[in-house]
């Protein structure tokens, strides 16, 4: 007890000092906020009708806006802070109306029983979309004004890339958006939707708003563009990542890397095998997209077994991701496995192995479950929106961005992979073959990428 009381005694100073933070007070409004949203929608779906029940509905979406707003980038400037915090607000506002409204959508046409869509619901609802997506491209573009003062804050800096791909991804929302919108607006007055084929776009744009939500999620990680200064990239030193140089199809000796040293600065040895890895793996996704590509103009009955080239991808990362371990270096097998990072590098070669044979047991007819096919698309999608929002630990902003600049591509890319491959699986009609085209073009283009990959 003595001690219990010590304990907490000596934890009440630390306690009274995070009770006082704007941070915690601003999560308790919002916890309490979602607390009063949720009593009140299932008071109203006892109820079965929204009746007097609006104001605190309304309240409780307005008290969770304010305080989601108050942990942002806005509540910590010096400069325009009541006006970033307003945008802040309506853009997570418009956020959550539509992509919200998304999710409801999906959620009512679940059941197999469910009836087609009325006409009135779904212009309802387009006529809500299209304000949320206005509002939220109007407050996006003021604050990446406010957070973003350059040209070269946007494309040198992590903060301005995640910008950039949020945009990407916004725009390829808007297009199904678009398609959904004018579809309700062709329909005649009398005639409803089919819940099986209007799920299928709308499945995709939530995927994408969410995965738009997740990097917006990350921002608020990131310094904003305007305070970083000296570790910002030049213009000169992001193009020299992109610009297309002869893959380097030779490796340095093991011998000249570090490998036993883990805490070794990286050398031009280090830099190099990276570099290899990446131009090799790229000739294997390079070859995966051709293939998926022949498969998808119907031409070649035998390039549906393309996934099993992942068996030769994994081969190459099991050999090369850990040049300190076994097979190359002198740690043994299972000595490595206590290496965190080689446990992990070892675990996602047998997800590689797994994942293509897998695709291959669908592509070659031998695995028929519908719901099986859907695995290869989603953990796309999945691996690209993971991809664009990841981070590299490091004490140097400029260093860690130039290595993250040449991933947010892939990850879009990724996204599309996964989200065309989806919609080849679930649209079922001959004319509907467009989008596995373009996930098949969108993986060429990823391997192409790859082997134009550069670290110096």
């Amino acid at each position: 007890m003595t001690t219990a009381a010590t304990t907490l005694g000596a934890s009440a100073p630390v306690l009274g000092r995070l009770t006082a933070t704007q941070y915690f007070r601003a999560t308790l409004a919002r916890v309490l906020a979602a607390t009063v949203i949720l009593l009140g929608a299932l008071a109203v779906r006892r109820a079965a009708r929204v009746g007097s029940w609006w104001p605190l509905l309304l309240g409780g979406v307005a008290a969770l806006v304010v305080s989601a707003a108050w942990t942002s980038h806005a509540a910590a400037r010096l400069d325009h802070r009541a006006g970033l915090l307003a945008l802040d607000a309506l853009h997570q506002l418009a956020a959550a109306a539509w992509i919200g409204g998304l999710l409801q959508l999906i959620v009512s046409a679940l059941r197999r029983d469910a009836p087609p869509a009325p006409r009135a619901l779904l212009r309802r609802f387009s006529a809500l979309a299209l304000t949320a997506v206005s509002v939220l491209v109007l407050a996006g573009t003021g604050l990446a004004l406010g957070y973003v003062d350059s040209a070269r804050g946007l494309i040198g800096t992590a903060y301005g890339l995640m910008v950039m791909s949020k945009a990407v991804i916004l725009g390829l929302l808007l297009v199904l958006g678009a398609l959904n919108f004018f579809a309700v607006r062709r329909l005649p007055a009398s005639e409803a939707v089919s819940p099986l084929r209007f799920r299928r776009f709308v499945e995709v744009e939530l995927g994408l708003g969410l995965t738009v939500l997740f990097a917006a999620a990350s921002l608020t990680s990131l310094p904003p563009a305007t305070d970083v200064v000296a570790d910002r990239a030049t213009p000169a030193e992001v193009v020299a990542r992109f610009t297309p140089r002869w893959p380097t199809l030779s490796s340095p000796p093991r011998e000249a890397l570090p490998a036993e040293d883990k805490n070794a600065p990286r050398t031009d040895a280090d830099r190099g095998w990276s570099e290899f890895n990446h131009h090799v793996s790229g000739l294997f996704v390079l070859a995966m997209g051709l293939l998926s590509l022949v498969q998808a103009l119907g031409r070649v009955r035998w390039a549906r077994h393309w996934p099993l080239v992942f068996l030769g991808l994994a081969a190459f990362m099991f050999v090369r991701n850990d040049p300190g371990s076994w097979p190359l270096g002198a740690e043994g097998f299972w000595a490595g496995m206590a290496d965190p990072s080689v446990l992990q590098h070892r675990l996602f070669v047998l997800l590689v192995v797994v994942f293509g044979l897998f695709e291959w047991l669908v592509r070659s007819g031998r695995l028929r479950a519908p719901r099986a096919a859907l695995l290869f698309p989603l953990l796309c999608a999945v691996g690209g929106g993971m991809l664009l929002t990841h981070s590299h630990a490091s004490l140097n902003l400029k260093t860690e961005f130039l290595t993250e600049v040449t991933h947010a591509p892939l990850g879009v890319l990724g996204l599309m992979v996964g989200w065309g491959r989806w919609l080849e699986l679930r649209l079922t009609a001959p004319e509907d073959r467009l989008p596995g085209r373009l996930a098949a073009g969108a993986m060429t283009v990823i391997g192409l990428l790859l082997l134009l990959y550069r670290e110096s």
